[in-house]
């Protein structure tokens, strides 16, 4: 293993929705969760899962259940991720310690899985409107940089609004 295997691998969106890179790569935001309802689903399945385990005590089948359900779900976010996002969820979600008897995991440790999870999908979420929000503001500072370019100043849709221009059949130019 040579030492930029070892070397975590950093996720950054800028706001323009690309991925900066070390090596200047630049990828789309789109790129980076290849199914976004699949995991927002799971995320609000986790979330749900979280509060279940807070509000009532677990006994030895709903822990090793919930155990299951965890581990399966982390599987199935990672079909839904890009291989960055997929390696930085493995570093961040350590597998249940086994016990000697096969006891299946505490309630804390359940609740500390679920509640990092359900942060980590939370930040996930939160990065990704974000971007989104910069590229929609973005795209409306180009679209005004556009009106002002027109001959006047104004669009001709902004002279009809102000009662300088001809009415039209629509809201389109």
């Amino acid at each position: 293993m040579n030492a930029e295997e070892n070397t975590p691998h950093i996720v950054v969106v800028g706001p323009q929705g690309s991925q900066s890179e070390a090596d200047g790569e630049s990828r789309s935001i789109a790129d980076l969760v290849e199914q976004p309802a699949k995991v927002m689903r799971i995320g609000s399945m986790i979330r749900q899962l979280l509060e279940e385990v807070r509000a009532a005590p677990l006994d030895e089948a709903s822990r090793k259940r919930l155990k299951e359900i965890h581990e399966s779900s982390i599987k199935e976010l990672e079909d839904g991720l890009a291989p960055e996002l997929v390696d930085e969820l493995e570093r961040l979600s350590l597998p249940f310690t086994e016990d000697v008897n096969g006891a299946p995991p505490s309630e804390a440790e359940l609740r500390v899985a679920h509640a990092q999870l359900v942060g980590w999908l939370e930040g996930l979420f939160h990065g990704i409107q974000t971007t989104l929000f910069a590229q929609q503001m973005a795209a409306r500072a180009q679209l005004e940089n556009m009106r002002r370019a027109l001959p006047g100043g104004m669009s001709s849709l902004q002279q009809q609004q102000e009662g300088g221009g001809p009415a039209t059949s629509g809201p389109y130019l």
